[in-house]
């Protein structure tokens, strides 16, 4: 890998435009680092493995998802939330399923991304939170969201949670029918880095971060970025209005401990780890 340069990653979602605007003005470069994105349409559960196996420096994921990698020994460390404000998950079925109340999902099959992935997990912390329990066998790893429509619309599974914007033309196509909503009960997305990179380039993570923080904050101060928005991703004018209007992007480094805590709360109820696994140190702390 070239010197000063840093492999980041993300899902293709509307959430990372500050960055690719960053990226497509130069604003890394002039902070003398060079940035290389890939697009993980896999989600978390693609991200982390990315991450571990050393194949991106980077990447913006959700918060549960990489504190249950991290402590499940994956050699990354978050280094700054992203997304402050909670994500909203779509409730997912084919449109001629005949499952429509939301309450009668428990015992369904799921489709989900992969095993340790946002749509897995928000799966097992919704059920818990209404006293429900999902069976490991009730899921259905279909890598990414072309995979849960193909398995969706032959029934082989009945649910799939995936965040509600970007499903939306979808649902207005008729491809899917959102039965419900759940929404995350912490901040949904974090920047994570490598041990490997926070170790090398500590300076250029810092210079990388102070970019992304200031990208959101421009982001954050120009409503017209909506219309890019609505055509970058096929979402209505409308609907990327909504969207950019119940959506907050950090602009410092800051992570609460009590949100890790409230997390790590959510993931033992939920079984997804137990209350003898230790927990490593989750947050990069700048020496």
């Amino acid at each position: 890998m070239k010197e000063n340069t840093i492999r980041i990653g993300g899902v293709p979602e509307h959430f990372n435009l500050p960055i690719h605007l960053a990226i497509e003005n130069g604003d890394f470069s002039k902070r003398g680092i060079q940035v290389e994105w890939t697009t993980y349409k896999g989600g978390t559960g693609q991200m982390t493995e990315a991450l571990k196996n050393g194949e991106v420096d980077v990447c913006i994921l959700l918060t549960e998802g990489i504190i249950k990698a991290i402590i499940h020994g994956n050699p990354s460390k978050i280094i700054s939330n992203y997304v402050i404000s909670p994500l909203t998950w779509g409730v997912h079925t084919a449109a001629d399923n005949p499952l429509d109340d939301y309450r009668d999902i428990f015992d369904k099959k799921y489709a989900i991304s992969r095993f340790g992935s946002g749509s897995h997990l928000m799966a097992i912390v919704d059920a818990n939170s209404k006293e429900e329990q999902i069976e490991k066998e009730q899921f259905q790893v279909i890598r990414n969201l072309d995979g849960a429509l193909e398995s969706l619309a032959k029934k082989e599974t009945d649910v799939f949670y995936w965040e509600k914007y970007t499903t939306k033309p979808y649902v207005k196509s008729g491809q899917l029918k959102r039965i419900g909503e759940f929404l995350t009960p912490w901040p949904c997305f974090v920047i994570a880095a490598t041990d490997k990179i926070l170790e090398e380039q500590p300076d250029n993570i810092v210079r990388l971060l102070r970019t992304i923080h200031d990208a959101c904050d421009s982001f954050m101060h120009n409503e017209q970025v909506t219309t890019l928005v609505s055509e970058r991703y096929g979402i209505t004018l409308e609907n990327a209005i909504r969207w950019y209007h119940s959506t907050e992007w950090a602009i410092h480094g800051w992570v609460s401990n009590k949100m890790l805590k409230s997390v790590l709360y959510s993931l033992r109820s939920a079984g997804i780890i137990t209350e003898e696994e230790e927990v490593p140190e989750l947050v990069w702390t700048r020496s």
